[in-house]
């Protein structure tokens, strides 16, 4: 006996093909970034919410991930809600009023990692290949950043 052939009609092919095309299009641009595990917190909700539009010149990409903000092509990703770093000798600065301590460990020449100090939810900015530095960037950040209470310091007041 012969076997009956199935065939799929065209429409049907057309279709599933224009559906991964979109998919692939418009996915979220979340280049392997996970949200810190205090995301949720009402703080993150606030500075993803109220991020800029444009930082240091790259254009911010809508992303669902909770605490995360992106600009660029992954140029500057911001994520809120990571653990709170103890004190360290990694070096420290203040920008803006807002206490920062670059991540030596993560850092390279082409990239810097940096996260506040004192405050929690504790927020992380990472940087890479961007016409700015890092301190200007965060200077746009700290108006954000600040209604977070400072517990702590490592850049003492004067």
């Amino acid at each position: 006996m012969p076997r009956k052939r199935t065939t799929l009609p065209l429409a049907a092919v057309a279709v599933a093909v224009a559906a991964v095309l979109v998919f692939v299009v418009t996915k979220e641009p979340h280049y392997n970034v996970r949200p810190g595990a205090q995301s949720g917190n009402a703080h993150c909700g606030r500075i993803t919410e109220n991020a800029p539009g444009k930082l240091a010149g790259h254009t911010q990409h809508a992303t669902k991930l909770a605490g995360v903000a992106l600009w660029g092509d992954s140029n500057i990703v911001l994520r809120c809600g990571v653990t709170e770093i103890s004190p360290t000798s990694d070096p420290c600065f203040s920008a803006d009023g807002i206490d920062w301590v670059i991540d030596t460990a993560r850092s390279t020449d082409t990239q810097k990692v940096i996260i506040t100090y004192g405050r929690t939810p504790a927020t992380e900015v990472t940087v890479t290949h961007s016409p700015k530095a890092p301190d200007e960037i965060l200077v746009e950040l700290s108006a954000l950043i600040a209604p977070i209470t400072q517990t702590s310091q490592c850049i003492r007041s004067e």
